[in-house]
């Protein structure tokens, strides 16, 4: 038998379902699976249930693995303490996961949010290559951003910069879940889009097969297959979207100067009816020091694996510094 492998157990915690794997220094996964989260369920029940899997997977390897360390992402993550509070669609208030998890794997452990670890598996795997200065913004559901400054995740005083999802785009606009009106998320996200097709449905007396599609059946993809077959409203959609996305990323360019916009997250399959609408009105709108020269990026992560090397990628990164 060899030496031990080194890698880190990566999980994401989301709503319905959690994602974990074991990762190597290079981003190899060697094993990735999922469970369902069982949001009523205490955290620690789910942990529990993890490292019963965890347990499990390493009796029936061969080959002997070193665990690391612990990455983890999470909605509501906090780094500096290690807690996750009062996360949406989780009832478990606010909870102590470094400690949680401690009686389990007594290794190093790092936690952050889901899209802060998306940056960080960006930096680290995927298209960010050796920028030090970018931002990812998540198209998904929501919309989610971590800024990369000098190499390093903004956090902030308190854990949680980084909200550009909750930046205000249109005053008294659209209500968002958390509790504000009019933020990017409620227009930029696959969701937002679907809101945008009712409205300019309402605006507009022209035919689409849109019409036809029953209110929670229309999903981005639905929106996207019109628009690649000529309907109207559907490219104005798509228009309308990029464009209060792209005069945000303008702004937000403004504040960090980075190098390069990265948008991950099902709304980018859309391809070029996003980013070419993006990149337009970005452009139009950056102040003028920056023109030309702040690139507007596809993710260089695989959808389904992007989660597990986020959260990979963020106790890698911890570890590291503690060696230099």
């Amino acid at each position: 038998m060899g030496d031990p492998i080194p890698a880190v157990w990566a999980i994401d915690i989301g709503g319905t379902r959690t994602k974990y794997g074991l990762v190597d220094r290079g981003g190899s996964v060697l094993t990735a699976d999922t469970l369902e989260t069982r949001p009523r369920d205490p955290a620690d029940v789910l942990f529990s249930r993890l490292f019963e899997r965890f347990d499990a997977y390493l009796a029936g390897r061969s080959e002997s693995i070193d665990i690391q360390g612990i990455g983890i992402g999470a909605p509501n993550a906090n780094f500096y303490t290690g807690f996750i509070e009062n996360p949406p669609n989780l009832r478990w208030g606010t909870v102590n996961i470094a400690e949680l998890v401690k009686p389990y794997r007594d290794v190093p452990m790092a936690i952050t949010n889901d899209a802060n670890a998306t940056a960080l598996g960006e930096m680290r795997f995927g298209a960010a290559g050796n920028l030090r200065h970018f931002i990812e913004v998540t198209l998904g559901t929501g919309v989610g951003s971590g800024f990369v400054v000098n190499g390093d995740i903004l956090y902030g005083h308190d854990g949680f910069a980084g909200e550009l999802g909750h930046v205000t785009v249109v005053r008294g606009g659209r209500r968002c879940g958390c509790g504000k009106r009019g933020c990017l998320e409620t227009y930029a996200s696959a969701t937002g889009l679907t809101r945008t097709v009712f409205e300019l449905m309402a605006e507009k007396r022209a035919d689409s097969p849109l019409r036809a599609v029953p209110p929670q059946d229309l999903t981005s993809e639905t929106v996207f297959r019109a628009a690649e077959e000529g309907d109207a409203i559907a490219a104005a959609a798509f228009e309308r979207t990029g464009r209060i996305l792209g005069e945000t990323l303008a702004d937000a360019a403004a504040l960090f100067s980075p190098e390069a916009i990265i948008l991950f997250g099902g709304l980018t399959a859309a391809g070029d009816r996003i980013f070419a609408p993006v990149q337009t009105h970005m452009e139009a709108n950056l102040f003028p020091a920056f023109k030309g020269k702040v690139k507007l990026l596809k993710t260089g992560l695989t959808q389904g694996r992007a989660a597990i090397l986020g959260s990979a990628a963020l106790i890698w990164i911890e570890l590291e510094k503690q060696t230099k």
